[in-house]
């Protein structure tokens, strides 16, 4: 049996050389998507970017164990052909079902999209079907975020606890949270990028010595972008002030 694990293994480092060189043929519009209650359903833009080969678009949501549901949630249509070099939409349709989720805080899932490749005609070749899978939060009618307000991050706090920071999230809200740093202007490479649930709280790392006091934090909103919220603390207690 050695012989053939000893034959095999440069084969399974090529096929994961190439999964991760290779680029998504369908790419998906957004990174996230926020389902807003009391819709009838949210679109998603899909594009084939291949100049001469036709895909088949497939999409579905997991649950936040990555299970496959069809409800609360479910994707419309669930597999389309795209040809090259076209734009086609999925809908994510709330159910009746979905009035049974908690609606004094949003619910997380996760949409995903994967490419199926044509059918290639040349001998011994590897095809690999790419997969795009993003955050998918589910928000209550009564949580709609006015565009013109404060965002709802600023809501956040940190709380010194010995050598380490604990950031609160009072909100009904996911809050992510991609980088860190001393200033507006510098990224720590050892920060741990957290997603914190709605009213939890979580321990960044590193510590205080390395966050300074008055960190600077990077958030993702409903948009991909990432504003900076720049925290000043008194005492063990730290509010957040947008970065102009």
């Amino acid at each position: 049996m050695k012989p053939n694990y000893v034959m095999l293994f440069p084969l399974a480092l090529s096929v994961l050389a190439a999964a991760e060189t290779a680029t998504a043929a369908v790419a998906l519009d957004r990174t996230r998507v926020i389902v807003a209650g009391g819709t009838t359903a949210t679109t998603l833009n899909i594009r084939n970017e291949s100049k001469d080969s036709p895909y088949l678009a497939q999409g579905w949501i997991e649950d936040e164990d990555g299970k496959k549901i069809q409800s609360p949630l479910m994707v419309v249509p669930p597999l389309q052909r795209m040809e090259p070099d076209s734009r086609g939409q999925l809908k994510v349709q709330p159910l009746p079902a979905a009035a049974a989720l908690p609606q004094d805080r949003e619910s997380l899932y996760y949409f995903s999209l994967r490419e199926v490749p044509p059918k290639s005609d040349k001998p011994n070749s590897l095809q690999l079907a790419l997969q795009t899978r993003v955050k998918l939060f589910y928000r209550p009618q009564g949580l709609a975020i006015d565009p013109n307000k404060p965002a709802p991050q600023l809501q956040m706090t940190l709380k010194k606890n010995g050598d380490s920071y604990v950031v609160v999230n009072p909100t009904p809200y996911y809050i992510t949270l991609a980088s860190a740093g001393k200033n507006a202007g510098q990224t720590i490479d050892s920060f741990e990028p957290v997603m914190l649930a709605p009213k939890s709280e979580q321990p960044l790392k590193p510590g205080v010595a390395q966050l300074g006091s008055a960190p600077v934090l990077t958030y993702i909103n409903d948009y991909g972008g990432r504003p900076k919220l720049q925290f000043t603390c008194q005492g063990q207690q730290c509010t957040a002030q947008e970065v102009k």
